[in-house]
């Protein structure tokens, strides 16, 4: 698989959140910090280094580069403890609470599980489960790398490399979902979501193609 071909792994927590965001990152290469980037930041500000240390017999390696060769994945994970076994437990830090809305923390948990995957192509040992470190509650919540949560890391993969191919910017979220992550998105400005639910504009759309239509944005 060429270098073009290649998704990063942060690019499936982008689409699980939000389509457009992912092709504003990925696609434009655009992004701007707000409050809430620059505390993901200063989370990953230690743990982005790479390093290796030892405690209780488990090898702890920070910001190990992983990749898939067989999906096409590419990227690293914040942290990988290994056993005495070598068998690898990926930790995915993040800012804010762990009682995060389900909807929202199935995000997080599809990176974590494409890290997973990973995982096991690399080192050839089966990785069950892993967790999700939230610095705001300084608790992990372990997430069961299952067949579902598998399935759903190949669905969001196929639909990332299928923008990408396609260099197709989605369009914005709509209706509750836009309500709820829209708000503290830091490429919000960029993105304008409220523009195009306009009613002026939704009633352009529809006649764009109507033959009918009088020439110009209809009043």
């Amino acid at each position: 698989m060429s270098e073009e071909d290649l998704i990063p792994l942060s690019a499936l927590q982008h689409w699980a959140y939000c389509p457009r965001q992912c092709g504003l990152i990925h696609l434009e290469q655009a992004f701007d910090d707000n409050v809430h980037t620059l505390r993901g930041q200063a989370v990953h500000k230690r743990v982005d280094q790479p390093g290796v240390e030892t405690a209780k017999g488990v090898r702890v390696e920070h910001a190990l580069p992983l990749w898939h060769d067989g999906l096409g994945l590419i990227g690293k994970a914040d942290v990988v403890e290994f056993d005495k076994a070598g068998r690898p437990y990926p930790v995915e830090y993040k800012h804010g609470s762990r009682h995060k809305a389900a909807d929202i923390a199935v995000c997080d948990d599809l990176q974590l599980a494409a890290q997973a995957m990973c995982l096991e192509a690399m080192t050839g040992f089966a990785v069950p489960e892993g967790a999700i470190y939230y610095a705001s509650s300084k608790r992990r919540r372990v997430v069961p790398i299952e067949s579902p949560l598998r399935s759903q890391v190949q669905q969001v993969m196929d639909a990332v490399r299928g923008m990408l191919q396609s260099q197709q910017l989605p369009p914005p979220l709509t209706g509750p979902q836009a309500v709820q992550r829209c708000r503290g998105c830091s490429l919000r400005d960029r993105c304008q979501p409220e523009a195009g639910q306009s009613a002026l504009m939704q009633r352009a759309r529809k006649s764009l193609f109507d033959p009918d239509a009088e020439p110009g944005i209809p009043g």
